[in-house]
């Protein structure tokens, strides 16, 4: 299985390391005074200080217009419904708020869309069956 790496920008470390390592819970990798990694689900981030791409909700997916470009990953099912209860529970502003859309389709998934702090949007889906990742 390969591992897919993603830099980006963000405007402010601190706050970077508060979201995705305090409230998503991911580990911290190495880091300098301008660039922090994570592990993103299984997945390397590099988060660098710099400007923020642009983003506009220009996908139409279902009946939600989501933001786009964005960054996102696949969790199972049950992993995803404890993600979804955590950021529930701490109140997160959610863009798309935990739902199920397909339902009975392939590929029917779980979505639910937020911004980190420094307004790069993320999509985290969540499937029973992760071989309808795919399906047509």
């Amino acid at each position: 299985m390969s591992i897919f790496h993603l830099a980006y920008h963000v405007d402010d470390l601190d706050k970077a390391r508060a979201f995705y390592g305090g409230l998503l819970g991911c580990v911290e990798g190495r880091s300098t005074d301008t660039w922090v990694d994570f592990n993103f689900f299984g997945h390397q981030i590099s988060l660098h200080l710099g400007p923020v791409f642009a983003t506009s909700k220009t996908g139409k997916v279902g009946d939600h217009m989501v933001p786009m470009p964005h960054l996102g990953v696949i969790l199972p099912q049950k992993d995803w419904q404890a993600l979804a209860d955590q950021l529930t529970a701490a109140r997160l502003d959610f863009t798309l708020a935990p739902v199920t859309r397909f339902a009975g389709e392939p590929g029917e998934q779980s979505t639910m869309f937020f911004h980190d702090p420094a307004g790069n949007p993320i999509e985290i889906k969540g499937f029973k069956d992760m071989t309808g990742v795919f399906a047509t």
